[in-house]
């Protein structure tokens, strides 16, 4: 064999090896992301179903462990502070971390830091060791009575019927305020801008929510969402922070935003919104409504809010809370209502230990001299649809009103 020929038979055996290293790490990775896609696929088919009423889940004591549960696992069930409660949350802590232990026998897996992880099994109390004064008596009263029946609701609820959400958008709705460790659902309508200028206020990033305005409040991205962090850094706050959400009666918050949206000039909802829905519901409609989208009709907006094959999707303005807060899957610890805005508002800054200067504004963020959108209000707007039109938009919305306890219109 010449010198030539030991050149090329070196040469191909160098880039047989290569070939063979190149293919060895892509199938190692390609197992390392499997197992990850594969375990995140089971956490978002988790089931969040809560026991029936009156049932407990059972916890084991002292050191004994039952077969097929690790330590881990009943550390999670067996937390003192949460045991013998319903929680959705408990049940996907367990499944990942026995998910996670059975991986971890193959290979160290992406999300491999939730072992230690555990959610707590109950409604908190609570904590009102910074309230000051008697003043605050009834209020904290109420909100004991909201929490206590949304939980309730959500028990025989749950009984009934599965629910099967992705962790990842059941927060995506959810500010984050660190400072305070305050996580605030984001519910359009019910004064979610004066809520968003207290949270930068409380973050540091204003010192007034009254030189706030709305173009930074709503676009200025100085706030974080939870579903921008890691897993473990959503599940870390969901347990330790305290988490709130601010409601409104549903056909009002549906008319008030019908009304801010499509009743003054918009360079978002007009085109989008507008130029679909007078299309597909307005007959013979003018070339200059179907060119801008201006000028929809409540009884047009209804049309496609019932719609099944909605002409655009929908929109979080008008979206349901059950959709957009979760409040059968995360157990919110204070329910603020806009009809109760300002008191119970101020009421939750004292819990969270907010600054004594700080109070909620009382400001319209737009539009400041239209009337509100009040019970006698809406009633001036169902009286543009039929009965039949009225029913269907009360049950499209019906979770809400059992949930948080809101008396059914007269339709």
């Amino acid at each position: 064999m010449n010198l030539r020929q030991v050149f090329v038979s070196l040469l191909m055996f160098g880039v047989a090896g290569l070939l063979l290293f190149m293919y060895l790490q892509a199938w190692i990775e390609g197992q390392h992301t499997a197992s990850g896609e594969k375990l995140q696929q089971q956490i978002t088919n988790q089931d969040f179903t809560f026991p029936p009423p009156g049932t407990q889940r059972k916890v084991v004591q002292s050191g004994h462990v039952p077969p097929g549960r690790s330590r881990q696992e009943m550390a999670i069930l067996g937390s003192r502070h949460w045991q013998g409660k319903a929680d959705p949350f408990g049940a996907v802590a367990v499944s990942l971390v026995s998910r996670l232990s059975n991986q971890q026998k193959i290979s160290e897996p992406p999300l491999s830091q939730f072992r230690e992880v555990y959610l707590p099994l109950a409604l908190r109390p609570l904590n009102k060791t910074l309230v000051k004064g008697d003043e605050w008596k009834d209020v904290g009263s109420t909100q004991e009575k909201r929490r206590s029946f949304l939980y309730e609701f959500c028990q025989k609820y749950n009984s009934r019927k599965k629910l099967r959400t992705h962790l990842v958008h059941m927060v995506s709705r959810i500010y984050v305020e660190d400072r305070h460790k305050v996580l605030y659902c984001e519910v359009p309508k019910a004064g979610c801008s004066n809520w968003k200028r207290v949270l930068m206020v409380l973050n540091g990033l204003a010192t007034s929510a009254h030189n706030i305005s709305h173009d930074d409040v709503h676009y200025g991205k100085h706030l974080r969402k939870l579903d921008s962090y890691d897993l473990k850094e959503i599940y870390t706050r969901l347990n330790t922070y305290t988490k709130t959400i601010f409601v409104r009666d549903p056909l009002e918050r549906l008319v008030s935003a019908f009304r801010d949206k499509f009743e003054h000039p918009n360079s978002y909802y007009h085109p989008v919104f507008g130029k679909a829905i007078i299309k597909k519901y307005r007959h013979n409609a003018d070339e200059e409504a179907l060119k801008t989208g201006s000028g929809v009709k409540f009884k047009e907006f209804i049309q496609y809010l019932l719609d099944s094959h909605r002409p655009v999707g929908m929109d979080i303005h008008w979206e349901q809370v059950s959709k957009l807060c979760y409040p059968c899957l995360i157990n919110y610890d204070f329910i603020g209502k806009f009809e109760t805005l300002e008191e119970d508002a101020n009421y939750f800054l004292q819990l969270v230990g907010a600054p004594a200067e700080l109070k909620f504004p009382k400001f319209k963020d737009r539009h400041s001299s239209d009337e509100r959108t009040s019970a006698e209000v809406v009633r001036q707007y169902l009286k543009e649809l039929s009965k039949e039109e009225r029913q269907l938009t009360y049950d499209f919305y019906y979770l809400d009103y059992l949930m948080f306890n809101y008396t059914s219109p007269i339709v």
